[in-house]
């Protein structure tokens, strides 16, 4: 629940997952507003929703300065994120993870934008929205595949833009400025609103638009570049609203972003402080369009909602795996990528007010991913092995594909009301989908064989021949079931069973023979779908007249046949497969307290357990895990915060507040070598335990807002992440080393 004072504040103070509290000193009368989510498809009170939800308003998101996915997985229980660069991410829920990267397999955790899911196959979301102007961000966790699909197999964040208001003129900016004396490097973001009622209260407009540039923490000692991981990332949305009737709307949303990142933020420690090495720049950088048209109609027994959905983004994943030889030999990938989605999501949710409550839809999705990816040595090694044959660019391996997919399912969730305290809930989605990929072109060469073993003169390109693979079509259902029972208005207590999976994946160099070793492992087929199913119960309320609320949740995951990635060990080609079973089981607390006026605290947190509990022998060679290994997720994860309001100069309302933010450790990826039976892996690692702190303090002067802020106070250099594979010779992720800056923000209306 949300209370605030009955006049106007400085902002929305930010106190965590379901409350906040704002308030003028001079007045300590509180009264109830609620939190409204449309987690479920329907309007509903945050308190009467019986699951595990998080959610954030804008004016909370400005406060703490979160501006992507990383800072709203820093304010979430049960939520961790791996960062290799500033647009390459990786979001964990619930411990749903064999090793926090996953490559070539579907996220365990979808993120969307409005309606359109920004995860793909390739499990990275390259792509982080900016967060101003956002209507609502709602974190869902646990399995959410009867209404948002496979991928959310652990659970759904969605990211809802404002829409036009169609009474008024609004203009807002906000300009950050920052400065990490570390590396003393800049930090600059803007970002900018105008509203406009074209037909009052018929027809409006809404644009934003934002500008990122900044410098980065990290030297590459390879390139001789001082801070090589900064970012220059720019884009914006526009947003119009039509509304002829009271029961019909269409609202059409245009974005577009161009992300840059210029190295990625991965270190090597033993080179020292806050450096990696890399003979070329590690580059994740993405340009996207998304397109919506949401057409909704009031009946007076349901609502209807169609929303389409179009997204076209162009990126480059060029890397340099010279670490896959310990740097001996060149190893350089060039990825381009195309990927196209279309979704269709038709939905129909009945009014409130009856025995039942009811929501029916249908859903298609068509993907279609477009791939040209060459392996290349250097110009100067060649010429030192007396190896030919490659031409200028000295390419050895190219292949270019296209794949094609779809996904179409139908879905419903029915809700009992057996008596006004009572309610039984039950979903169930059914889905069917296919994949293929075709082989345009490509050839192969033996370049590590002659590189490794010292063989000089030409070297052969074999074609590749094209091809076409459909792989079988597929289908797959997921379900839930539910009991809500609210003794008072103040009091919910649910029970929630809840299945999800993800849809199976296809190597697509399946049937190859390594050229380094023919008796390696043959490249297998694919992975098949997992299978997950999640046993919650928790706890929703707030007591002492709204001093205190609390979110309590535990749950038990029962996880099988599961998707992991792996690599062959003669010469690092990727390939899905899949392993037995694991479980993890944890609690989650979302608490706030208003111990005395104008004060606010709060602590969210989670423990969790996560390990694999079932594996076969051949299973565990291939893949490098172990039975009851832990998957990569913290035992301990949380954070501790608090506001504090007053007043200064004749009245000005001013906040002052805190963020202590801790991550246990957790190991990456499995403890052996793929492919080599008992082999311990030289990559196997743990990041570290790690707390953070963040501070705020603020004041709002008219129009004028004023912030000053410290990010990492205490300077930690913590690793929050390594990436478990062999070829990339700097692999450690760390902390952003102590940032100040000062937030000035400025809205009319």
């Amino acid at each position: 629940m949300r209370y605030r004072a009955c006049t106007a504040s400085l902002a929305a103070l930010l106190v965590g997952a379901s409350a906040s509290v704002a308030q003028t000193p001079s007045d300590n009368n509180i009264v109830l507003e609620e939190i409204v989510v449309t987690a479920t498809r329907r309007a509903e009170r945050l308190q009467d929703v019986p699951l595990s939800i998080t959610a954030f308003t804008q004016a909370e998101l400005t406060q703490k300065g979160i501006v992507g996915v990383e800072g709203i997985a820093k304010a979430t229980p049960g939520v961790v994120m791996d960062h290799r660069s500033s647009n390459n991410l990786s979001v964990t829920t619930r411990g749903i993870s064999v090793n926090g990267y996953d490559a070539g397999l579907q996220s365990t955790t979808t993120i969307y934008l409005d309606d359109l899911p920004l995860t793909t196959i390739g499990n990275s979301v390259t792509l982080d929205p900016s967060l101003f102007d956002m209507e609502r961000v709602e974190f869902l966790r646990g399995p959410q595949g009867t209404l948002f699909g496979s991928g959310s197999l652990s659970g759904a964040l969605r990211m809802l833009t404002k829409s036009p208001d169609l009474t008024k003129t609004d203009t807002a900016l906000s300009v950050d400025g920052g400065y990490t004396p570390a590396s003393e490097g800049l930090r600059q973001r803007y970002n900018g609103m105008v509203n406009v009622p074209l037909v009052e209260d018929k027809l409006g407009l809404r644009v934003v638009g934002f500008y990122r540039n900044e410098d980065g923490y990290i030297d590459n000692v390879g390139l001789g570049k001082k801070n090589s991981n900064s970012l220059e990332s720019w884009g914006g949305r526009a947003i119009m609203l039509w509304k002829p009737t009271d029961r019909l709307s269409l609202r059409v949303m245009a974005l577009y972003e161009d992300s840059q990142p210029r190295d990625a933020s991965l270190v090597t420690p033993a080179l020292g402080e806050r450096k990696r090495y890399t003979k070329m720049p590690d580059l994740y950088t993405s340009q996207t369009q998304l397109y919506n048209a949401t057409l909704d109609y009031d009946f007076d027994w349901a609502h209807l909602t169609s929303s389409t959905s179009y997204g076209h983004q162009k990126g480059h994943f060029d890397v340099d795996l010279a670490g896959t030889f310990a740097l001996a030999v060149p190893f350089d990938l060039f990825n381009t990528g195309i990927w196209k989605n279309f979704v269709q999501e038709t939905r129909l949710v009945s009014n409130t007010g009856g025995k039942f409550d009811w929501t029916v839809g249908a859903y298609y999705l068509h993907r279609d991913q477009f791939l040209d990816a060459r392996q290349a040595s250097t110009p100067e090694f060649l010429a030192a092995r007396g190896i030919t044959g490659l031409g200028p660019s000295g390419t050895f391996l190219s292949n270019v594909t296209d794949a094609s997919s779809y996904e179409l399912a139908g879905f419903g969730e029915l809700t009992w009301h057996i008596t006004d305290q009572l309610s039984a809930i039950g979903g169930l989605r059914y889905g069917k989908y296919k994949t293929t990929v075709d082989v345009l072109s490509g050839f192969s060469s033996a370049y590590f064989t002659y590189a490794l073993a010292g063989i000089r003169g030409p070297l052969a390109l074999v074609p590749t021949a094209p091809v076409t693979r459909e792989y079988p079509s597929a289908t797959k259902s997921s379900w839930k079931a539910s009991l809500s029972y609210e003794p008072s208005h103040d009091l919910t207590l649910y029970t929630t069973v809840s299945t999800g999976y993800r849809t199976p994946v296809f190597n697509a160099r399946a049937g190859s023979v390594s050229t380094v070793n023919p008796n390696d492992l043959v490249i297998p087929p694919g992975a098949s779908s997992d299978d997950l199913t999640n046993y919650e119960a928790g706890v929703k309320g707030y007591w002492l007249d709204g001093k205190l609320t609390a979110n309590l949740a535990a749950y038990y995951i029962d996880w099988k046949n599961l998707q992991v990635q792996a690599n062959r060990v003669s010469d690092s080609v990727q390939f899905a497969t899949n392993i037995g079973r694991a479980v993890s089981k944890g609690l989650e607390a979302e608490v706030t307290l208003r111990p005395i006026p104008r004060l606010t605290l709060g602590l969210n947190a989670a423990l969790n357990e996560a390990k694999v509990t079932k594996l076969s022998a051949q299973e565990a060679q291939i893949s490098g895990a172990v039975d009851g290994v832990r998957l990569a997720s913290p035992h301990l994860q949380g954070s501790f915060f608090g506001t504090y309001s007053y007043t200064i100069l004749d009245d000005k309302p001013a906040f002052t507040s805190f963020q202590v933010q801790h991550v246990g450790s957790f190991p990456v990826g499995f403890p052996n070598t793929p492919g080599t039976a008992g082999l311990p892996r030289a990559t196997y690692a743990s990041t570290d335990a790690y707390t953070l702190l963040n501070m705020q303090t603020g004041a709002t002067f008219g129009d004028v807002s004023v912030t000053l802020y410290g990010e990492n106070l205490t300077n930690k250099h913590a690793v929050t992440y390594v990436h478990p594979e062999a070829f990339v010779y700097s692999r450690h992720a760390i902390t952003r080393p102590l940032t100040v800056g000062v937030r000035l923000g400025y809205s009319l209306w």
